[in-house]
């Protein structure tokens, strides 16, 4: 059965309850896309076709019946591979893990999404342990851009970013431990949200940096993006970083207009770093302009050491990976790919004393940036800087040393949000990032939503590849 499939889980939830359209239906035509779009775009490790279809079938019975569970109910969505669900693998993408990780369990926030009435429709890929890129050798999908199959559709939540910007998901989670949210949302054309530390349980889900680590929603839209939140939000006792701060419903909190909004935009390397592409800056500038239209005031801020809080973020996160990974380095080191290993690696070259003192930074760059922020209500900087770049030319030690915007927000914590905001001249898909306070995921998903009524960006849908097989 094949229907027309909904842009939105918004306008899904509407037809899922007008009876316009079934969750077996909707499912199972998202399952044709799947299947026919594998070997191109390589989003999923895993479909989980029955046990989709299982659940599709209970929620088109149980809203039949009238037993409404909420704005996700019927709804399919992606799952990243490092978050355990049960019924399905939890690889990582690496022949490293163990087979039994997760224990045949939903992690905190996949149960509360199978409570919500969600459909999973499969476990989607992503980068080594959410760190290194795909090796072919490994025999996992190669994830590709569905906007231009030669270039990156970033990590490490690729999988979750290709099915929402292809259409073989409504939505899904990710993980964000330096961008791991944003990146795929950035360069896939969707809104992607990497929440507060501590908002979503991260229980259940493979570690990368243990203090940075964030569970974060992927979508269309900001409003998509805040449904998913109020799902998945909230504190759990199985993991001692989750803050037991109440959760709002954020959809009712989006009011669609950024009038009184305060605006505060960083120049000094997030606009001028080297490196930044000219069409970026512009198109988030003009971004920024839209929202002044709207009724937002705009002001210049002073953030200093960006950079540095960037590089921070880079090595804490590399030494806690390094921590989870020792043993196996040492006796498993070509069961890594071939480009996570050394990645990993690098923590074993940091001494105790440049731990301690990317600690203390952090500490101090917090309260930086309270004190920047204390004037303005977001901060909008370019969620990446360049377009999605080709796969063919990619380095990994070049992207380490170049600039890059989504790692300071880890260092600190806060909210921050990758939203569409045009294309390049090359037909990909550029983005801005708005940052907000700490649990503040409502203003954040409030202005990217104001400037989502008023564009477009986040609708686009690229064409389908035909079936085929592209070399890696």
């Amino acid at each position: 059965m094949t229907v027309e499939v909904p842009l939105t889980i918004q306008d899904a939830a509407a037809a899922l309850r007008d009876g316009s359209l079934s969750s077996v239906g909707l499912t199972e035509t998202l399952l044709e896309r799947i299947e026919q779009t594998q070997d191109t775009l390589g989003a999923f490790v895993t479909d989980l076709r029955d046990q989709a279809l299982d659940a599709a079938s209970v929620a088109d019975a149980e809203l039949a019946a009238g037993v409404d569970k909420g704005v996700l109910h019927g709804v399919p969505l992606a799952i990243k591979d490092i978050i355990a669900v049960a019924g399905a693998p939890t690889t990582a993408n690496s022949r490293i893990l163990d087979p039994e990780w997760g224990g045949d369990a939903d992690a905190p926030v996949a149960a509360r999404l199978r409570e919500a009435g969600a459909v999973f429709i499969g476990k989607a890929t992503t980068s080594e342990f959410a760190l290194g890129a795909p090796d072919p050798e490994k025999g996992f999908p190669i994830p590709r851009n569905p906007w231009n199959l030669e270039h990156t559709p970033a990590g490490s939540s690729s999988g979750t970013g290709i099915a929402v910007a292809a259409g073989l998901a409504l939505g899904g989670l990710g993980t964000d431990t330096g961008g791991s949210v944003r990146g795929p949302a950035c360069v896939n054309g969707h809104t992607g949200l990497k929440v507060t530390f501590g908002r979503v349980p991260k229980s259940g889900v493979v570690p990368l940096g243990y203090t940075l680590d964030s569970v974060g929603p992927m979508a269309r839209s900001a409003w998509d993006c805040a449904a998913l939140l109020e799902v998945i939000a909230g504190h759990h006792p199985s993991d001692r970083f989750a803050a037991d701060v109440p959760v709002p419903a954020y959809t009712e909190l989006l009011t669609g207009s950024a009038e009184g909004m305060r605006i505060g935009v960083p120049r000094d390397y997030f606009f001028d770093a080297e490196g930044l592409d000219d069409e970026v800056r512009d198109s988030v500038l003009a971004a920024i302009d839209v929202l002044r239209d709207g009724g937002a005031e705009v002001v210049d801020v002073d953030l200093p050491y960006a950079k540095e809080a960037k590089e921070a973020n880079t090595q804490i996160m590399v030494a806690e990976a390094f921590a989870y990974h020792r043993t196996n380095l040492a006796e498993r080191w070509t069961t890594y790919g071939a480009k996570t290993r050394p990645l990993l690696a690098r923590g074993a070259f940091y001494s105790a004393g440049d731990h301690v003192q990317a600690l203390r930074f952090r500490t101090w760059f917090r309260r930086t940036v309270a004190e920047v922020m204390s004037d303005v209500d977001v901060l909008i900087t370019p969620s990446a800087p360049t377009p999605p770049e080709r796969i063919d030319e990619m380095d990994m030690d070049r992207r380490l040393a170049g600039p890059s915007f989504t790692g300071q927000w880890n260092l600190t914590g806060q909210p921050a949000a990758a939203v569409p905001v045009g294309f390049s001249a090359t037909g990909l898909p550029l983005s801005m990032q708005v940052v907000g306070k700490p649990f503040a995921e409502a203003t954040v998903l409030g202005v990217a939503h104001a400037y989502q009524q008023v564009t477009r960006h986040h609708l686009a849908v690229p064409a389908l590849p035909a079936p085929a097989v592209v070399a890696a």
